[in-house]
């Protein structure tokens, strides 16, 4: 198995979704890891320069057309692009990668992508609520009742979350990956979401 996670970037993508994930793929408490295991790439439409919501200008290491058939995970990071003509080339992406058994993580608009294309009917799933999921999957969505009204939800090698979980969606496709043990997974989750101050009270 390859071991890159690619990360799909449309133009306006959210980049605070990318963080938590990335992070800890690349790095430990103390400094880059020498030897990941797994790499972290970035997928956009072009190998021009994708912007993001607050302007930062992010060069892909793959275009849709030269990316690789094999990968570790595919993740779709939220924004606005996912409501644009451009997200309709994503689609064969996401359908290759579920029907090869692929980890695939969609966050906030990304989400709302996977419902409108019919991608959450056979797994539980959550996003940006109920009603956006209804509001932008419309016919093709057809599995209200697998929504559960959680931060992050895994099921089936599909990891949805709404656009406040970027820690509980990192957390939950770091396990499904195995990028550490539980354990340590679990503790890279308390210190980001507790913070240092509360943790390292009374040492």
């Amino acid at each position: 198995m390859n071991n890159e996670i690619l990360y799909i970037l449309l133009p306006d993508y959210a980049a605070h979704e990318i963080v938590y994930l990335s992070q800890a793929v690349a790095s430990d408490e103390f400094a880059l890891k020498e030897n990941p295991k797994y790499v972290n790439k970035v997928v956009a439409p072009t190998m021009e320069p994708v912007k993001s919501i607050g302007g930062f200008r992010t060069l892909p290491d793959y275009s849709f057309e030269t990316m690789p058939d094999d990968y570790a995970a595919l993740v779709l990071i939220g924004g606005f692009g996912w409501n644009t003509t451009v997200a309709k080339q994503v689609v064969p992406i996401v359908k290759q990668a579920i029907e090869k058994g692929k980890v695939v993580g969609a966050i906030c608009n990304g989400a709302s992508f996977m419902a409108k294309c019919g991608f959450l009917n056979e797994v539980k799933h959550t996003g940006n609520g109920l009603e956006q999921l209804k509001l932008w999957g419309g016919d093709c969505y057809t599995n209200p009742a697998g929504y559960i009204h959680a931060q992050a939800v895994s099921d089936r090698n599909i990891v949805t979350a709404n656009g406040s979980a970027t820690l509980e969606f990192a957390k939950e496709l770091l396990l499904l990956l195995e990028n550490d043990t539980p354990e340590r997974i679990e503790m890279y989750y308390q210190f980001n979401k507790q913070g240092f101050c509360l943790l390292c009270a009374g040492q």
